[in-house]
């Protein structure tokens, strides 16, 4: 006969398991960046050479988690049309390749650059592929998903954050936002409608 355990037997042991998988789960417990803006934080271009966010102060800047296999690559092709639309203006768009959901980014810093180029033509600034979440988080996300005015984790690929001229991040948007959608326009065109700071300022 099968043995029975007594039901405050197998509530403990469920209550153990659920500690043990919230603790799995748990974001990591990163130190304060100490950053007011994320446009203090530098990045490695795609070709590695340092990238210092700091030299779009003044411009508008979207931020977006990227991935070469996953099912919003095609958005691709609707951020490089609105970087084509808006750069003049003072829209800077940086795609930053994350391996981070089910390896759906796979490839090396040259392939990506290739693949991005070839296939949607884009020609917006690409990172190196960085961590956006988990343990080797890069600063820049420990900032934008902990300290910003629009915290939580990195969902999924094709996260985009907006920050302002002011440096400011002035707004956040899911993977299913698409770079064309009419709210996300509206953000980018009422923030390259602020006047950029003066200097010093």
């Amino acid at each position: 006969m099968p043995m029975r355990l007594p039901l405050f037997v197998l509530g403990g042991l469920l209550a153990a398991c659920v500690s043990v998988l919230t603790g799995c789960l748990r974001t990591p417990n990163f130190p304060s960046t100490g950053a007011t803006t994320p446009l203090a934080f530098t990045l490695a271009a795609n070709d590695g050479s340092p990238y210092p966010l700091a030299q779009h102060r003044g411009h508008v800047v979207l931020l977006v988690n990227t991935a070469s296999k996953c099912g919003f690559t095609g958005q691709y092709a609707a951020l490089q049309q609105i970087w084509t639309t808006y750069h003049e203006r003072g829209l800077v768009i940086i795609g930053v390749p994350s391996n981070d959901f089910f390896g759906q980014e796979p490839g090396t810093n040259a392939e990506i650059a290739t693949f991005c180029h070839t296939t949607y033509g884009v020609t917006f600034p690409m990172m190196a592929k960085a961590d956006v979440k988990g343990p080797q988080q890069i600063p820049l996300y420990t900032y934008l998903t902990r300290e910003s005015p629009f915290p939580g984790e990195i969902g999924w690929n094709f996260t985009k954050f907006l920050v302002d001229r002011s440096g400011a991040v002035s707004a956040r948007f899911g993977s299913s936002t698409t770079p064309d959608d009419p709210e996300l326009i509206k953000a980018i065109t009422t923030a390259l409608a602020a006047p950029a700071p003066t200097a010093g300022k």
